[in-house]
Formats: C-alpha cells, sequence, structure tokens
C-alpha cells in the first residue's frame, strides 16, 4: 500500500493473512515450541544475535478458521500462530482524488517489541515506509504498544538527523511538536491517517533482537474501518525508504509466493538458496534520483515495456510505458494493491483485445450496465450463469519488462463480485483496471496477477525476479523444512 500521493494506492491490501514461520538458524539441536504469549518471559532471558548474522528468516502464511500452533523436532524453527483478518465489502469509502481498493484479508505479522517484550501484530506493506505501533490506550484498539512498560524505549528529537534527513522521502514532511521530539504524519489512499513521533525500541523476531529500530509510536489514528483495522497493533512497512524494516534490517532480498487456492504460501527474508526453485527471470528497478511530484522513488518501480493477449502484442506507442517529466506513468509492483491498473489509453487497449478474443465463448455474456464499475476503475464485466461452475477457456495476457515477461491465465483474468447478481447470472470482472477513472497517474501491479508466482526482491542488486510456481506446494516444502 501507499501513502497518499495521487499516483500511490492505499494500505491494507494485502490478501492474506499470515504466520511467520521464523527459521532461527541458531542452532543444531531442536527447539521447543514457545506459544507466542510464553514467548514474552522466554526472549528476555535469551542472549540472541543480531539479525544480520541470520541467513534468513521464513514466514508461513495460510489462511485458517483457527490459530494453529505447531512444531517440528527435525527442524530448527519458530512457527508463530496464522490469523486471518476479513474486510467487509464496502468500508473502505472512496475520496476525490484517492485510490479505492477494496482489501479483503490483510497479512499480518506477529511479534514483540520492547524491554520487556510486548506482544503486537503489525500488517505487512511492500508500499509503505515507516512502521508504526499505536501507543494510545484511550482509543477503542484492542491491542497497542504502551512506551511507558519498555525501559528501551527511546524518542527521537527533531534535532537528530535521523528526524532530519531520513524522513525526506515521507509525503508528509517530519516536524516538531512543543517536546521538540520529531512528530509524523502519515495519511493513506483510502483515507485513514495516523499521527505520533517517532522512536526506537528493540523489535524481536523469533529468537533475535534489533536494538535501535525506528519506528512510530502513534497517539492518533483515523481508520475507515475501526473494527478490523483495531485488530492489529501498527503496520510494517518495507518499501525501499532507509527507514522501512527491511532496510534497518539490512537483508539483502526477501521474496513471497502466493497461493491461488487457498492464499496459503511462503516469505522469506534473507537470501537463501532454493534448489527446487526454477530459474528467476529478473526486470531491474528504476530509480530516479531527481524528485518529482509524481514519482514514488522509494517504490519497487518496475520499466514496462507493453502487453499481450495471447501471442497478440498491442500495437502501442513505447512512451506511453515510460514515465513523463512529472514521473506520472511509472509502474510499481505491489503485494498490497489486490489488482492491477494501467493507465487509461493502455487499459483500453488491453480491454478491447480480450473483448475481441473471448466474443466466441457462449457462456460469457458482457455485462450492459454503463453505470456499473467495479471498485470505481474497473468497467469490463461479464454475466456467468450461476450454474456455471467453472470458467471457458481464457485467452492469456502478459505483461511485458525488461527482461522478463509475468503471464496471467486463467480464473485469475476474472474476478467472481461477492454478492453481485443479475438474473440468474452471477457478476465477474476483468482483473485488470483504468487507474484514469482513479485520477491515479501511475501503473500498479497487484497481488491478485501475482498468484502462484515466486517473487523475489533482490534489494542489492537493484531487481525483482519472479517465476511461475505452485505457490501451494512451495509453502508444503517450506512447512516441513529446507
Amino acid at each position: 500500500m501507499f501513502s497518499s500521493k495521487l499516483l500511490q494506492p492505499p494500505r491494507f491490501l494485502h490478501p492474506l493473512t499470515v504466520s511467520s514461520l521464523c527459521s532461527t538458524a541458531l542452532s543444531s539441536t531442536p527447539q521447543p515450541f514457545i506459544p507466542p504469549f510464553a514467548m514474552t518471559r522466554t526472549l528476555s532471558a535469551v542472549s540472541t544475535p543480531p539479525l544480520k548474522s541470520i541467513p534468513f528468516l521464513l514466514f508461513l502464511i495460510q489462511i485458517q478458521i483457527q490459530l494453529c500452533f505447531c512444531a517440528s523436532q527435525s527442524i530448527d524453527m519458530l512457527v508463530l500462530p496464522l490469523k486471518t483478518q476479513v474486510v467487509p465489502s464496502g468500508s473502505f469509502p472512496r475520496s476525490p482524488n484517492k485510490l479505492h481498493f477494496h482489501h479483503n484479508v490483510s497479512l499480518t505479522v506477529p511479534l514483540t517489541v520492547g524491554t520487556p517484550p510486548q506482544n503486537v501484530s503489525m500488517v505487512l506493506d511492500t508500499g509503505s515506509e515507516l512502521s508504526w505501533l499505536r501507543c494510545n490506550k484511550s482509543q477503542t484498539f484492542l491491542t497497542t504498544f504502551d512506551p511507558n512498560r519498555s525501559s528501551s524505549y527511546s524518542p527521537v528529537p527533531c534535532s537528530s538527523v535521523t528526524c532530519t534527513d531520513r524522513t525526506r522521502d515521507f509525503p508528509i514532511p517530519a516536524s516538531c511538536d512543543s517536546n521538540q521530539l520529531c512528530h509524523a504524519i502519515l495519511s493513506y489512499a483510502d483515507a485513514s491517517s495516523s499521527e505520533g513521533n517517532l522512536a526506537s525500541d528493540t523489535f524481536y523476531i523469533g529468537n533475535s533482537d534489533m536494538p535501535g529500530t525506528i519506528f512510530g509510536c502513534m497517539d492518533s489514528s483515523y481508520t475507515t474501518n475501526t473494527k478490523e483495522d483495531s485488530k492489529n497493533t501498527g503496520l510494517m512497512g518495507m518499501n525501499l525508504g532507509s527507514l522501512s524494516f527491511v532496510s534497518q534490517m539490512d537483508f539483502p532480498k526477501f521474496s513471497y509466493c502466493i497461493s491461488d487456492s487457498d492464499f496459503s504460501g511462503v516469505l522469506v527474508l534473507g537470501d537463501v538458496n532454493i534448489s527446487w526453485l526454477m530459474p528467476l527471470n529478473y526486470t531491474p528497478l528504476i530509480q530516479i534520483s531527481t524528485p518529482l511530484p509524481y514519482f514514488d522513488r522509494v517504490a519497487y518501480t518496475v520499466q514496462l515495456e507493453g502487453i499481450k493477449v495471447s501471442a497478440k502484442v498491442l500495437q502501442l506507442p513505447k512512451s506511453l510505458f515510460v514515465p513523463d517529466h512529472t514521473g506520472a506513468g511509472q509502474t510499481m509492483v505491489d503485494s498490497g494493491t489486490q489488482f492491477t491498473f494501467l493507465l487509461g489509453p493502455v487499459y483500453s487497449a488491453l480491454r478491447n483485445e480480450f473483448q475481441n478474443q473471448t466474443t466466441h465463448l457462449h457462456l460469457l455474456r458482457v455485462l450492459d450496465d454503463p453505470n456499473y464499475v467495479f471498485q470505481g476503475g474497473m468497467d469490463l464485466c461479464y454475466r456467468v450463469p450461476l450454474s456455471q461452475t467453472s470458467l471457458p477457456r481464457l485467452p492469456t495476457v502478459s505483461l511485458m519488462f525488461r527482461g522478463a515477461e509475468m503471464t496471467v491465465s486463467g480464473d485469475r483474468l476474472l474476478y467472481r463480485v461477492p454478492g453481485e447478481v443479475r438474473g440468474n447470472d452471477s457478476v465477474y470482472c476483468f482483473t485488470f483496471g483504468n487507474s484514469d477513472l482513479l485520477a491515479v497517474e501511475a501503473y500498479v501491479i497487484g497481488h491478485h496477477h501475482q498468484q502462484n508466482v515466486w517473487m523475489e526482491f533482490d534489494l542489492e542488486k537493484s531487481r525483482i525476479g519472479f517465476a511461475q510456481v505452485q505457490c501451494d506446494l512451495a509453502g508444503q516444502r517450506f512447512g516441513v523444512g529446507l
């Protein structure tokens, strides 16, 4: 999710809920299972090495109805609870000049913060920089972080280099409050916001600790979905900014893989050699050093060069895919946005060609309702008989990046709109949308089109790699050890 520049999509958008399966990689002896609430006492008594000494951290992502705890005597891993968070349809109101998405499940990571450690749950967000925790117990949130209970908590002065230099990529500049502390205001494209002071404290992941981690201790927040957002303590920013969680941990890369069947999968922090994974195709990250009004310099930006439907490449000028002098037209890969959105001319060409190649499919009838636009930007929808249990064979759509392609096929191309029925038909919408209808000057590659794709964010070599893989099987492999 991204903050509220016009080109940026919203936060709290991950399609999964998650458990974290953190490989401790600390000992050759089996590790005892530690219940999450017992961890508070255990971690404080254990001397642990810094995160940089650990080869990788692994998170197992699965959707389940109940919390699940498991441990293995043959592998050296800590398994944390899985948690599903469903966001009701319509909970994000549309707002002028803000990108509106529907997020039905969020990906959350349980960990502990402070001395002694306090249990928190954070939404993992590759579209945000600053991680933050709710620190005000006067509001109606189920979980908060209490800085007064942590002896390692330290507020950041507004005169510090952290406040003056490392916040330069914040959409709203950091400021000084009445106590001369660094003050941050974060606003997101779903109209939610959070406000408070920058601080540092010790963050624990598994059996490792990271002292001096910078985060926002937020004492004021507004959300468009209080019931669901109150279940989490805060947000873990994972973009390229210097204050993002992954930047502070200094891991060379991270990867994830999302299943298309049950939203299970894995998230791996760090560099791990996976012998069974097919070679990745890489596309370089695009970086612009000059500040531009519509270019997010800390987003994961790649160069989209074209699109093809089945084998037919859309005949479009290359200039349509290149950011202009204002930065408009950047292509961002975001696991926190559900669907993919394209600039108007490119979307129109794709829409027309996909529609042309599906006219012969008698089970698909274009929804003839000019007033119906799904999620404000998706205006190609079909009527499918309720009795139809599967979709007909659809043409593939391939996104052609510099040096690599991502092919979208099958059910990932049409999304059944929950609760939408016309006569005896359900409604399915094309999973590519028009950014222009949302007043957004950017291409956004959402997580729906990253399903069954191993996604690697190689920060050291400034590139993104991907390969087709059955992510549910990948999850099973990690579930029984490497």
